[in-house]
């Protein structure tokens, strides 16, 4: 049984080597015996001096028993039939069997005394089947044992007792034996895992199951085990009346592993809610107001991924990924990581990344080859997403689905739960471009967490960023995706730096969280090593991701996770890292820039006004701005890129004071007046 276990995949993996393998290690007899009233009674029979005993193995033996020993025993009388007959009325009324009077002949009495028989055979429970006497081979009574059977046998014989095997269903059986998957909560570690397991291995020296979850529990938001007496129960059928199932369950598969323990906060489903479903349900939203607008029905032929803007092939790229990754965490049994890779997916790539600098893509323009490959390219992550998000959220999987679906009728499937799982497409998989997009992206997450900490509006263009080489791929990867990059952050230029030593100072502290348990004495040692890095020891680091450190003839290799790395502001720029990825900025500014940054601001409060005032993205209006000496350069010099970015044919500076107020920053206030044109 040890053995056996070894082949088993537990969830977690400790659960299997820890707590039920010491278990089997140290097993003791299994006591099959109970002494209660209801179960499942022990088939066994013996005369009464224990001589002789029978075990009956099915229920067409015990019947064929039960006959021959009516044939043979004198007990099988008149008063046994009238016994029986009269404590057991209302089963025989069930059965059928109803004497005014019983007969006075052997020969009668005894076809009766078979019918009672067969009737209390009907059901094996106690007390009816304590009536059933069979006969030795010698002739003697036998009586059943009283005890019943540990109910855990019940439970651990599902696998046979589902198909009645062994007397039919022997191909069944075999088919889907042992099972793939069990779930069940840790305490069954001595209940129902194990007499599963017992069964199998003393019956088929096989496993009854080739994977396990062991559930943790559910506890209230502080960890404690919830009761009605704390008063901290949370009523599943009102906060799926609130949130709905598809939230709730999400929460739930992704808030802990699920064999940790859960502390339900209703504050959780909330934020799944708006963060997962409310940012899918706003791009799939943006999808179909242009996709209406234009009239995009998927008719046209798919535009080859070759064809197609990089970023189109990027998020291609990562979606296949996805799918493989999803694939894979859900056949190693790892829900939660595969559904939580959906939810940095959907935020972080789909709508945050590529929905946000494609958007122009969508409204501008002709209905072009450009514009056709980023509707297929946006229609293919959402029906995919669908599909992927279906197992735990099945009725907002569905209506996007549908959504999709029935319009393009690109699927003969009325339901996204009739379709197949989605398969990778590993042909469009592109690691060195997704690495590419994966730099930029957090280059620009580094540059937006400088603006925001030294509070600069990201409408305000800045001058420059540097960027330190981590190695010799580095530059042209990232030539790949600078104007990109630029573009997103609001910076004019990039520039390399080959040797960062004598620009960006860098330090090196450890990681105490990490390293407090395993270096354990030699904490005190480390720390100061690791504050001692020079600036080739953290450059070092940074590109073989460890560093080996020697304590008392002891190596210990500790990871970059384990030494925090951060760097100095330079006079005139902000200094940011990520891992390996260092950032300056440049953070000086000069008129041009400022006058560039109002405009934009200027472009932010009229797309306001539209909206406000329920304008359709296509209308053209026309602007009137109350005159401000802070305005003069903006419109002189970005006059025409305010016009196109707002679709207004006209902007004139006014003297006079309009009709509604905007406000730039605290310092810079106007009024401003837009018309729509017919």
């Amino acid at each position: 049984m040890a053995e056996l276990n070894k082949t088993i995949n537990w969830k977690p993996a400790h659960t299997g080597t820890g707590r039920f393998g010491i278990w089997l290690e140290n097993l003791q007899d299994w006591n099959l015996s109970r002494s209660r009233y209801w179960g499942i009674p022990l088939p066994i029979w013996r005369t009464e001096d224990s001589t002789e005993e029978i075990c009956i193995g099915s229920l067409d033996s015990l019947k064929e028993a039960a006959l021959k020993a009516v044939d043979q025993l004198d007990l099988y009388n008149r008063d046994w039939c009238v016994r029986v007959s009269v404590h057991y009325k209302e089963l025989m009324s069930e059965q059928g069997l109803v004497w005014d009077t019983l007969p006075d002949q052997p020969e009668e009495i005894k076809v009766i005394c078979k019918q009672i028989l067969q009737a209390l055979l009907s059901d094996l429970h106690r007390p009816f089947i304590d009536e059933v006497i069979l006969v030795s081979e010698s002739g003697k009574p036998m009586r059943r044992e009283l005890d019943l059977i540990d109910v855990w046998f019940d439970s651990g014989s599902m696998p046979y007792a589902q198909w009645h095997y062994p007397f039919e269903n022997q191909e069944q059986f075999v088919r889907n034996f042992p099972a793939d998957f069990i779930a069940e909560g840790v305490d069954q570690t001595r209940g129902w895992f194990y007499t599963l397991h017992a069964i199998a291995t003393m019956c088929f020296d096989s496993v009854a199951f080739k994977n396990v979850v062991s559930n943790g529990l559910v506890l209230d938001k502080d960890g404690q085990k919830m009761s009605k007496s704390k008063g901290n129960v949370v009523d599943p059928f009102s906060t799926i009346a609130q949130f709905g199932a598809d939230a709730t369950r999400w929460y739930m598969i992704t808030n802990a592993q699920p064999w940790d323990n859960l502390k339900f906060d209703i504050n959780g489903i909330e934020e799944v809610k708006r963060k997962l479903f409310g940012t899918l349900y706003n791009t799939y939203s943006f999808f179909s107001l242009y996709a209406n607008v234009d009239g995009f029905k998927y008719l046209e032929p798919s535009v080859p991924l070759n064809e197609r803007q990089e970023i189109d092939r990027w998020i291609i790229s990562l979606l296949n990924t996805l799918i493989l990754e999803v694939e894979q965490s859900l056949s190693d049994y790892e829900p939660t990581n595969a559904f939580r890779k959906i939810e940095v997916f959907i935020d972080e790539h789909l709508s945050n990344w590529y929905v946000r600098l494609c958007r122009r893509r969508f409204w501008k323009g002709d209905y072009s080859d450009d514009k056709i490959a980023a509707y297929q390219t946006l229609y293919t992550c959402l029906e995919t997403l669908s599909k992927l998000i279906a197992p735990v959220a099945p009725f907002f999987a569905d209506w996007l689905y549908q959504n999709l679906n029935q319009v393009t009728n690109k699927e003969h499937c009325i339901s996204v739960h009739l379709t197949d799982f989605p398969k990778a497409q590993e042909f469009a998989i592109d690691n060195e471009l997704e690495q590419r997009m994966s730099y930029a992206q957090r280059i620009s997450s580094l540059i937006l967490s400088i603006r925001k900490r030294e509070k600069l509006r990201v409408r305000q263009p800045l001058n420059k960023i540097m960027l330190p080489v981590l190695d010799e791929r580095f530059i042209d990867q990232i030539d790949g995706v600078k104007d990109l990059i630029l573009a997103e952050v609001n910076v004019k230029k990039l520039e390399y730096i080959t040797d960062d030593g004598g620009v960006i100072k860098k330090k090196a502290k450890p990681n105490f969280q990490t390293l407090g348990k395993r270096l354990g004495k030699h904490m005190k040692e480390a720390q100061i090593a690791i504050s001692e890095m020079d600036q080739t020891a953290i450059k070092q680091l940074e590109q073989d991701g460890y560093l080996d450190l020697l304590f008392e003839g002891e190596k210990f290799r500790l990871s970059s996770e384990d030494i925090v790395i951060s760097s100095e502001d330079i006079p005139g720029w902000f200094v940011a890292n990520d891992g390996e990825l260092t950032v300056a900025l440049d953070v000086s500014l000069d008129e041009m820039l400022i006058a560039e940054g109002v405009a934009r601001e200027l472009i932010n409060r009229i797309q306001n006004l539209r909206k406000s005032h329920g304008l359709n993205v296509t209308d053209k209006i026309s602007i009137r701005i109350e005159d401000k000496d802070w305005l003069e350069n903006a419109i002189a010099h970005f006059c025409s890129y305010i016009k196109q970015e707002t679709l207004a044919d006209d902007l004139i500076l006014s003297e006079q004071t309009l009709d509604e107020i905007i406000e730039i920053d605290e310092t810079m206030t106007t009024s401003i007046q837009i018309k729509k044109l017919s």
